[in-house]
């Protein structure tokens, strides 16, 4: 089994159950229209769900993941939109090089051995500009305080899975693989739930221009 198929399998949902969740999909469409995208990649897209919102919301959308199976449900549910069996540690010149406007990847990185290799494909499809709209499960001190102190950590850090989280993010630890990937952060959203105790967090960060 191949490092694709093992930090893709377990996040692309079902027909019915879309792994981005429906608290993230407002933000993402409006981040989008905030950098004026007209073209965007979803990356890690799963079954397709969120290709289908911002195919509907008027942009030009691909959606590429490297589970089989989720590409199979997303062509089934939205045959008007590419879809490609990728994942970030492939070659992504088969769906072209440098003409996305935004590189989408909602809830995803914390499932990836090597992160590093995400925002580096981002970069390999972006145009000089483009914006990297990132989200992944928000985790800061006083959300883990309030886990601990609620007798949650166990649950929330569960080993006891196949596959699952392997990467736990905080704002300032994506911040700086951001950054030393090259991106330039010019975003941040907490979503979900109460401010500081998000489920989630949105990063936007912008490749830099020539």
């Amino acid at each position: 089994m191949s490092n694709n198929t093992i930090t893709s399998r377990y996040h692309f949902g079902t027909a019915a159950a879309p792994h981005t969740a429906a608290y993230l999909t407002d933000h993402i469409l409006a981040a989008c229209r905030q950098v004026s995208a007209k073209r965007v990649l979803d990356l890690g897209c799963g079954n397709g769900a969120l290709c289908g919102a911002l195919s509907a919301a008027g942009f030009d959308v691909v959606g590429c993941d490297p589970s089989e199976d989720g590409i199979g449900f997303a062509r089934q549910s939205f045959p008007h939109i590419p879809f490609h069996v990728l994942g970030i540690y492939d070659d992504p010149s088969v769906i072209g090089g440098g003409d996305f406007d935004v590189v989408v990847s909602t809830e995803v990185i914390e499932h990836v051995f090597q992160p590093r290799s995400l925002p580096r494909f981002a970069s390999r499809v972006l145009r000089p500009g483009g914006s990297l709209i990132l989200t992944t499960p928000y985790h800061g001190y006083i959300k883990n305080v309030v886990m601990a102190v609620s007798n949650k950590l166990d649950a929330h850090f569960t080993v006891l899975w196949d596959g699952g989280h392997i990467k736990f993010w905080s704002r300032a630890t994506l911040s700086r693989l951001l950054s030393e990937e090259g991106f330039s952060v010019t975003g941040f959203i907490g979503a979900g739930r109460f401010p500081y105790l998000w489920k989630s967090m949105i990063m936007i960060a912008q490749k830099p221009r020539p």
